[in-house]
């Protein structure tokens, strides 16, 4: 509201409930922003901030207490349990937006709103400003001057996380670990990637968390597609599995992806692509602390994996000439890493001005190098195709360096190697 100022008003829509199939919802995930300032799980409500406003500043609208409909969905807070548990400064049924909101919108200079996230709100919020422009062609109404993307101030609070977000964070890292874990323990040949899938799901739900986003459970050739989701392949011996899976606590992710081998053993030519992204990972890790650029960490691994591809001979020439012509592509395509917070892949500008973002203190972001090299893979020796590495850690910022939430989950290939497999 400070950043909002006296007269501006923002608005926050709730995430819409949206149909699956016929009369099947999908289950229902609040929207990250919304949830942000009011920590309010239901749909069907609008936040509003009104700097100034006497009656009270925060407003929220939300479902009416309604028995009947209570009976088929489960409770609802109702607007007198919004004032009391949820901090709002005054709360009114939803019902009765129409006739409330456009009169705080008219009492504003500007509207702090971002369009296009929900076009159905977009369309509701057009629609009452230009109601507010014909009144005002016939009265005193007033129609604000301005929209401003609420999202670019809000985005930028998102990217520092405070110690309560950091605890959120640790707890979803924590349970993803233990997922992965369970998963290595349980598997074998002959398994198929949707009973690996389950063994996180089993550990997400145990824990009252939902999963991130859809598990990533690649075998053989599928761990060199990056957002493989079919996870219906069976394991064979002697391939690697890639699992890219995490979840949320409170609705902030984790993210962290581990590849191993199925019989619990690298061949040589998998242990030595999985030392060369581990030895990327690990030269990241080491450039994030504050004060380097958000891209020194790429720099740093993508180096690391030139370097490693042609001391196996995968590449030919010179790393620096590799570097700049990015021929290194064909077999490490991505960036290594992203924002992460209340979404996997979080809000916050990556560029200021131009220029790469400084990493500073508070900064969340995922660490995950790889290398796939596809089967067919032209110029490539055939031992080495099939081959998909990726090795992903969650990664805060910090005064003195980094601390890297997801350290106790084991990354060495002799770890990896002790681990699989072990459970009866």
């Amino acid at each position: 509201m400070q950043m909002i100022g006296l007269g501006g008003v923002g608005i926050l829509p709730a995430a819409p409930v949206r149909l699956r199939n016929r009369d099947v919802e999908y289950p229902y995930r609040q929207d990250s922003d919304f949830y942000y300032i009011t920590g309010f799980d239901e749909p069907e409500s609008i936040a509003v901030l009104a700097p100034g406003r006497p009656q009270g500043e925060y407003i929220l609208f939300c479902r009416d207490r309604d028995p009947q409909r209570e009976t088929w969905e489960g409770s609802r807070s109702g607007p007198e349990r919004v004032v009391s548990d949820f901090g709002a400064n005054d709360a009114f049924p939803i019902g009765d937006v129409d006739d409330i909101l456009p009169g705080l919108i008219e009492q504003a200079e500007r509207v702090h709103y971002t369009l296009g996230v929900n076009p159905e709100f977009d369309a509701r919020l057009i629609g009452w400003v230009a109601m507010l422009r014909r009144r005002g062609s016939l009265a005193a109404a007033h129609a604000p001057d301005e929209f401003i993307a609420l999202g670019h101030m809000l985005h930028d609070l998102r990217l520092y996380k405070s110690r309560a977000e950091v605890g959120c964070l640790q707890r979803a890292v924590a349970v993803a670990a233990g997922a992965h874990r369970r998963a290595m323990a349980r598997c074998r040949p002959g398994l198929h990637e949707y009973e690996i899938e389950a063994e996180y799901l089993h550990e997400f739900r145990r824990h009252g968390m939902q999963p991130a986003y859809l598990p990533i459970v690649g075998s053989g050739p599928n761990a060199c597609v990056l957002h493989y989701s079919a996870n219906n392949r069976q394991l064979q011996d002697g391939e690697l599995l890639l699992v890219d899976a995490g979840c949320e606590s409170e609705l902030y992710a984790s993210d962290i992806t581990r590849t191993w081998p199925v019989n619990g053993r690298f061949s040589p030519e998998q242990r030595a692509i999985y030392e060369v992204v581990l030895e990327a990972q690990q030269a990241a890790v080491a450039a994030v602390v504050p004060g380097n650029h958000w891209n020194e960490p790429h720099e740093a691994a993508v180096h690391a994996i030139v370097r490693g591809l042609c001391r196996l001979g995968i590449l030919e020439g010179s790393p620096a000439a590799i570097i700049r012509d990015g021929s290194y592509r064909r077999f490490f395509m991505h960036r290594t890493g992203h924002w992460l917070g209340m979404d996997v892949h979080d809000v916050g500008d990556y560029k200021v001005g131009e220029q790469w973002r400084m990493l500073e203190p508070g900064m969340v972001l995922t660490v995950e190098p790889g290398i796939y090299i596809a089967a067919g893979s032209r110029g490539v020796a055939r031992r080495w195709q099939g081959i998909g590495v990726r090795i992903e850690d969650d990664v805060l910022v910090t005064r003195g360096g980094c601390e890297v939430l997801s350290q106790a989950l084991p990354r060495e290939p002799e770890q990896i190697e002790a681990l699989v497999g072990t459970a009866a």
